[in-house]
């Protein structure tokens, strides 16, 4: 009989170092590599610093290790030691801006080296420009006014909104009724194409709100209704699709006329789902369930989870944190599509972590003829000067949860970040952050630890390692 087999471990630096001759098989498995990349991090000898800074007037965002500055303008690609400039596009005028964008990766088995970005400038051209080089490779003239981009199902179809439609006085005094409430555009990527304009029509839908995810129309109503519709339903019957190719004829994606309206709704499709609720709805878990919050005002704070199939309210499914604080407490599911729940609110993560909660605070007052005059305030659970969650964000290859807190030390409230284990809610590793919360707080893309923790305006920290360090760390 075969003896057991001995759990092997491995040192970081044979590894590193043997992937570095490029010995095969060693170094290309994507587990080994997570392996080594969560060792690094988590180790409490390691150390982060700051390696690179750059200040910006405008919102800084990352996407897949490159940094856009000034609206996109300015692309910088973090695969390096140090940031390195990938490209820089001319000034441009305000009509030229770009509102938004949205970063195309194509699957390997598709089109290797497809890395692009879509972008919506201010004056309505949708462009396909190349990740790599800025180089513009494509542009469709879109019409009306469309203002936000956002993935339909992420690396297969996108939507534009436009901006709604809103009444005016002087319209409503004309008695002219303004029944277009916006206008969304769905594009396929692999390659870019148009499925359709659809025209969100009052008479139709009575809507407040449409956004799409994952096939699905999500119409939000007046009376705090939310209904969810099959887009794919509405294309198969009340598609109008031209047969004129995207760019084959100046009519169809160029100035003046953009692309017509082809899907036009007379009246709803079937519904698949409804619900009423103060602030939406999400859909997750197995079997699938939903989370809302009743529209009445008693009910505020409370969340139900319930299921799809027939609304039964989940084991435990009522979550209330009955915390006071200027902003509201967060609950979605787990990303990691584990079933589970993730609460966050200012000083608690069910069901994870716990923060200390300080008591309420006497305020003590001396009047002029010396009389001592106590009273009790409440303090709010996420005020600067105590301990607070601020955000949250999952590591899924990592399997880490990165937890930002506020420490209530001074005015300001300093910032750290806590790596977690995402399995036990068990803190692995605590990193301060030298600026105050106030100059770190508007992040996107809270943490990529694949390269380095990005925050916002001008605080840069990378993992720092140090190879002759590393041969006593064992996996």
């Amino acid at each position: 009989m075969a003896p057991p087999r001995r759990k092997m471990t491995s040192n970081t630096a044979d590894l590193l170092n043997q992937r570095s001759r490029g010995i095969r098989d060693t170094g290309t498995l994507h587990r080994f590599c997570l392996k080594i990349l969560r060792s690094i991090t988590l180790h409490e000898n390691r150390s982060f610093i700051k390696v690179w800074s750059k200040t910006s007037k405008t919102a800084i965002m990352y996407d897949s290790g490159r940094i856009y500055f000034d609206n996109y303008q300015n692309c910088y690609s973090c695969v390096h030691d140090q940031p390195q400039n990938l490209y820089k596009f001319p000034k441009k005028s305000k009509q030229q801006k770009i509102e938004d964008a949205l970063l195309c990766q194509s699957p390997l088995v598709i089109y290797p080296d497809f890395v692009d970005f879509v972008s919506l400038t201010a004056d309505n051209w949708l462009c396909r420009i190349s990740a790599e080089t800025g180089k513009e490779l494509q542009r469709i003239y879109l019409s009306p006014k469309y203002k936000y981009l956002a993935w339909n199902v992420s690396q297969e179809t996108f939507y534009i909104k436009s901006v709604q439609n809103k009444e005016t006085p002087l319209a409503r005094q004309a008695g002219i009724s303004q029944n277009v409430v916006m206008h969304m555009a769905i594009f396929h990527v692999f390659p870019l194409q148009i499925v359709g304009i659809l025209e969100i029509n009052k008479k139709v839908y009575g809507v407040t709100d449409v956004v799409m995810s994952q096939g699905v129309l999500a119409v939000s109503y007046s009376n705090k209704s939310v209904k969810l519709y099959s887009f794919e339903h509405v294309v198969q019957r009340v598609c109008m699709c031209s047969q004129s190719p995207l760019l084959g004829h100046r009519t169809v994606g160029d100035v003046p006329f953009g692309i017509p309206v082809n899907i036009q709704i007379t009246e709803p499709p079937p519904l698949l789902f409804e619900a009423f609720s103060h602030n939406g709805i999400q859909i997750g878990g197995f079997p699938w369930h939903y989370i809302y919050t009743p529209p009445h005002k008693k009910h505020r704070g409370t969340h139900y989870i319930c299921s799809l199939k027939d609304s039964t309210l989940a084991k435990n499914g009522i979550h209330n944190m009955n915390c006071c604080s200027l902003e509201s407490d967060v609950i979605f599911f787990h990303p990691a599509d584990s079933g589970r729940v993730i609460h966050i609110g200012p000083n608690t993560i069910k069901s994870f972590i716990n923060t200390h909660v300080l008591q309420p605070s006497p305020r003590v007052t001396v009047t002029s003829s010396g009389r001592t005059v106590r009273s009790r305030f409440q303090q709010l659970d996420d005020d600067p000067m105590q301990e607070t969650f601020r955000l949250l964000e999952y590591e899924d290859e990592l399997d880490l949860l990165a937890i930002a807190v506020t420490n209530g030390e001074g005015e300001e409230g300093r910032a750290h970040v806590q790596l977690h284990d995402n399995q036990t809610g068990q803190l692995q590793r605590k990193i301060d952050l030298n600026e105050p919360w106030d100059e770190v707080c508007n992040i996107k893309n809270l943490i990529n630890f694949t390269y380095f923790f990005i925050f916002h305006q001008h605080l840069l920290l990378h993992v720092h390692v140090n190879i002759n360090n590393l041969c006593g760390n064992r996996m």
